[in-house]
């Protein structure tokens, strides 16, 4: 007799057939149980995860500390409206100000802390009609419609329209077409320290810091969409801080409480009123489960010392792969800041992924050409020297194939 206590993959597969809408193009496997960088199938296959959630598990699947927040806190209070005060949102948001700046409004994922954003900075320019907002090609900022519209890819746009009005797209490390596209109506401009979606696209030396000046010259506000970079993922608690670019307002979600749906929106003191009683809410942003979530997710960033832990892989990382980019010619650029990891190649990505798979190793391939990797800030030396030997061996059957 079985002594599965799920249904494996096959069963499960049949079921989202029958009655999940098919707006995601899913691998054919039913994921069950996971711990740390690993995962299992319903069929009992393990996994090195170097992707682990889209980047949302930025200390793997399930860590301890986490999980027992969430028991502790799910017996007390799971949710109870933004109408009463709750200790949880109180220490989460005192835990990420005093690691950043300002004040915090809590949500549920990266697209509603942008659009938060949006808002406030149409609010505060709204007095002198001010509506317009810079956003960056290839640039990703979230699916509701402002957000979407935000994100400057045609692909995500295709039947759609008419978009939200008051958007101009700029391309990035390019201070004078920036500077060409602001006017009279505009309130600010939006950008990722790095580029996620975009291919772990890195800023040039001086871009921020030339979008800084040209918002203080001109008194937009400069918003960081740090959904991806933000809880210690480039070494540093956010890339504005290794970039020594502070903006006005700052975007995070993803890895922002474990895996659980949190997200966020931080906002310097002096611009925080702007987002007055009534012009914004989220029903289940800032619930108590998140914010215990996030808290112990923060807590054990710090006391695990993982932004060093992060930086020194990030080097160890660099140096294998630069030694590989040496030997396959298919290897264009390697963009690394901490556990961010881009390989563009000369030839298409898609393929690493199924072929990864086969070996037991699961990675990302986006904008066409890009290899990315996004693994756990707590991952082991032996785990990352066991993907990467997976990754290379992807690359060289690649490169003989092309």
């Amino acid at each position: 007799m079985s002594t599965l206590t799920h249904l494996d993959s096959k069963s499960t597969i049949e079921l989202f057939d029958d009655y999940v809408i098919p707006n995601y193009t899913r691998y054919p496997v039913s994921l069950v149980r996971g711990e740390g960088s690993r995962v299992w199938d319903a069929d009992g296959r393990e996994y090195l995860d170097l992707f682990p959630g889209w980047g949302c598990n930025i200390l793997g699947y399930s860590p301890p500390a986490v999980v027992q927040a969430i028991q502790e806190q799910a017996a007390k209070l799971i949710h109870v409206p933004n109408t009463w005060y709750t200790e949880q949102q109180g220490r989460f948001a005192e835990f990420l100000c005093t690691r950043s700046f300002g004040k915090a409004f809590f949500c549920n994922s990266g697209a509603e802390a942008n659009e938060a954003a949006i808002k406030l900075a149409r609010l505060h320019g709204s007095s002198e009609g001010r509506f317009r907002m810079i956003t960056f090609e290839k640039g990703f900022h979230g699916r509701t419609f402002g957000a979407l519209t935000a994100t400057a890819q045609p692909k995500y746009h295709d039947g759609l329209g008419p978009l939200m009005a008051g958007f101009r797209y700029a391309a990035m490390n390019d201070l004078e077409g920036v500077a060409e596209l602001i006017d009279d109506e505009t309130c600010g401009i939006m950008i990722e320290p790095i580029q996620g979606e975009g291919g772990v696209r890195i800023p040039e030396d001086g871009f921020l810091q030339g979008l800084r000046n040209l918002c203080d010259e001109h008194g937009l506000l400069l918003i960081f969409d740090e959904v991806q970079t933000g809880m210690g993922r480039t070494g540093e608690w956010f890339a504005w801080q290794a970039a020594e670019v502070k903006p006005d307002v700052l975007t995070m979600a993803k890895g922002l409480a474990g895996g659980v749906a949190c997200g966020a929106m931080i906002v310097r003191d002096e611009f925080a009123g702007d987002l007055r009683p009534g012009m914004h809410a989220s029903t289940f942003g800032g619930n108590s489960l998140a914010m215990a979530a996030g808290l112990a997710t923060g807590e054990t960033i710090e006391r695990e010392g993982l932004l060093d832990a992060v930086t020194d892989n990030a080097a160890y990382i660099h140096e294998r792969l630069q030694a590989v980019q040496q030997e396959l010619p298919i290897i264009k650029e390697l963009r690394i800041c901490g556990m961010m990891i881009g390989i563009d190649l000369t030839i298409p990505s898609g393929p690493a992924v199924g072929k990864a798979m086969e070996k037991g190793v699961l990675l990302n391939a986006t904008s066409d050409t890009v290899v990315r990797l996004l693994p756990a800030l707590n991952i082991s030396r032996e785990e990352l020297d066991q993907g990467l030997d997976v990754v290379v061996s992807v690359l060289q059957d690649m490169a003989e194939d092309s």
